[in-house]
């Protein structure tokens, strides 16, 4: 069976029983591949998991080269929402695909996405029946509070990281989250990283792989 989006797949080593997916999302104008470069290292400690870097299911406007989960190219909030609801929908086909095809329920998966695949992991981990294993977010922000609380059906765990030197997504997005996820009764852990600025530092990359590991049991 194929998943309905192209996908970068990292197996355990040495046929190691599957036990786990962890399902990671790229930013605007990224791909799969660029965010599986986090498994280099995570994978080493989580022997008995998967991991899956998709590409978004359409073809970046301004960067034809990489991907996104909705387009940029209107400063329009409802036209935002409305091509990120495409997204969500394509994003749970994936998902229900990965479960299907590795017998695993959602307590077995996590999700984690930068920038624009963060905020389509909130989304994920609150919308979906039953709640994910946890969601790691790095620099991302809520797409839109008022229509997201109005679907909120499960509370996976969070785990939100930022660089305090964001200028692409301001940092005030992730305590803006924060607030959110808390005013929901969300379990939310932040991490506000020093000297950081729109991208995945080593020092983000360690605190969230300790997190994973603590949820997916290792």
């Amino acid at each position: 069976m194929k998943f309905c989006l192209e996908t970068v797949v990292v197996k355990p080593d040495n046929n190691e029983e599957i036990k786990n997916v962890v399902i990671l999302l790229h930013g605007y104008g990224g791909d799969g591949k660029d965010i599986s470069m986090l498994t280099l290292n995570w994978k080493r400690f989580m022997p008995n998991t998967l991991f899956l870097c998709p590409n978004g299911h359409e073809k970046c406007k301004i960067n034809p080269t990489g991907y996104q989960w909705f387009d940029l190219s209107e400063e329009n909030d409802e036209y935002i929402l409305h091509q990120s609801l495409k997204a969500e929908k394509k994003l749970k086909e994936f998902i229900n695909q990965v479960k299907t095809i590795y017998k695993l329920d959602n307590s077995k998966i996590c999700l984690s996405g930068f920038s624009q695949g963060c905020m389509m992991a909130i989304n994920m981990g609150l919308i979906e029946n039953h709640p994910f294993s946890c969601v790691v977010g790095f620099s991302g922000k809520i797409i839109n509070k008022h229509n997201l609380e109005s679907r909120i059906v499960s509370k996976t765990k969070f785990l939100l990281l930022h660089g305090e030197m964001d200028q692409v997504v301001l940092p005030n997005n992730l305590l803006e989250a924060k607030d959110f996820l808390e005013r929901n009764k969300v379990e939310i852990e932040i991490k506000i990283l020093q000297n950081c600025e729109h991208h995945i530092s080593v020092e983000a990359s360690s605190f969230a792989l300790k997190y994973i590991k603590k949820n997916l049991g290792y």
